[in-house]
């Protein structure tokens, strides 16, 4: 049974991270806001101590997601590194999560590899910091609807297509794509490559402007006969009708969960700023009390903090069930869904209760309300997590749950 306790061997990670949060991330927040498409290169030197802490096995705070391990034995409850990573992801997004998201070697195609790789690619790719390329200008929620192709030329695929929104498209070193096989034969025929950086083909279109999560790059990409080495297909090369596709989705059952911690740190951090804000005005927020009986902003605050530790409580238990190698993927949708709804009320409530301040760039407030609003976006859409529940629950295909 999860305990809702932070594991003791997590705490020192957990502590880590906050300090490099306080420390490095909040003081430079702003700077990278106004700044967007500049590299912050008060990153390289964390990015390194996270290396190393993925490394020792102990988990890192980044993006990266973490491999589940064919024959491990069951040792009963189990404490990992996707509980790890995600209790450190949310102190590193209470700092910032643009930066998180521009932490060398810590992407979301990292996740990508880290799930259907093979051992072999796991070497070869360790070091490497990888992108991942899924959405396409006529293909977004719906992943099948993949229209970018690899077709095989001897010993090399050859990829054409073009995708967009991809995070640190421009500053990755690599870039996981996902790519079909054969139009033909449906889902079962999309497989993930990774197509390093400076392979003829490969282009870096543009950078978008962006609401929020502006420290972090967001590129389109075009691949024009771009040839990559057959054995950067992650995974098996073979269409298998009946798991074909879930090998390729797996990668989100380690993102999504990674994706609501970072919405976790986002919340978080707008809650203990309006608390100050309220005892600093003389509001002050009892737990001892009904909520009707107190001040008004102090009741809207306790329903913004239940909200909070219900995606909290889902998030946790979506990783924690990863690490003892229980199915995820309706815990996984659940808490991304949670998360990125609750994110979104948080920070505009808080900015709200904050009055004219939140609305000012004196405080980060405002920030944090634009930054929100990407992670009920990306790694799925608040339907698409609705849809994959309902499935989910009622024993529906896609095909019979559209």
């Amino acid at each position: 049974m999860i305990n809702l306790e932070v594991p003791k061997k997590a705490r020192t990670l957990v502590n880590q991270a906050y300090q490099a949060a306080a420390e490095v991330f909040r003081p430079i927040s702003r700077k990278y806001d106004r700044a967007e498409h500049e590299y912050p290169t008060e990153l390289d030197m964390l990015a390194s101590l996270l290396d190393g802490l993925n490394t020792s096995g102990e988990g890192g705070a980044g993006a990266a997601g973490i491999r589940r391990k064919d024959g491990e034995k069951d040792t009963g409850n189990r404490n990992g590194g996707n509980l790890t990573t995600v209790l450190g992801a949310i102190e590193m997004c209470w700092g910032d999560v643009a930066l998180l998201l521009s932490m060398p070697r810590q992407g979301l195609g990292n996740a990508a590899i880290a799930s259907v790789a093979n051992d072999e690619q796991l070497r070869r790719f360790a070091g490497t910091w990888a992108a991942m390329a899924i959405t396409e200008p006529g293909c977004g929620s719906d992943s099948a609807a993949i229209t970018a192709t690899a077709t095989r030329d001897g010993d090399s695929y050859v990829i054409n297509g073009e995708k967009i929104f991809v995070t640190a498209g421009e500053r990755a070193d690599a870039v996981v794509v996902w790519a079909t096989l054969d139009k033909a034969k449906g889902r079962a025929a999309i497989k993930s490559f990774v197509v390093e950086k400076g392979t003829p083909g490969f282009e870096v279109v543009r950078l978008e402007h962006k609401l929020g999560i502006r420290a972090s790059d967001t590129a389109v990409l075009r691949f024009d006969n771009c040839r990559v080495p057959a054995e950067n297909l992650l995974g098996s090369p073979d269409i298998e009708t009946q798991k074909g596709f879930a090998g390729v989705m797996q990668t989100f059952d380690n993102t999504r969960p990674l994706v609501a911690a970072m919405a976790i740190g986002v919340a978080r951090a707008a809650l203990e700023e309006t608390e100050r804000l309220l005892a600093e005005a003389g509001v002050t927020v009892d737990y001892d009390r009904p909520a009707n009986t107190q001040h008004a902003a102090a009741a809207a605050y306790l329903a913004l903090e239940a909200d909070y530790e219900a995606a909290y409580l889902l998030t946790l238990e979506s990783a924690w069930m990863a690490d003892n190698r229980k199915p995820n993927s309706l815990q996984a949708s659940m808490a991304k869904a949670k998360a990125g709804r609750s994110v979104v009320d948080i920070t505009l409530r808080c900015v709200e209760l904050a009055g004219t301040l939140g609305y000012t760039e004196e405080l980060l407030l405002e920030k944090w309300s634009r930054d929100a609003k990407i992670l009920d976006i990306f790694e799925g859409t608040q339907q698409i997590q609705q849809l994959i529940v309902a499935r989910r629950l009622l024993g529906k295909t896609s095909a019979e749950l559209k």
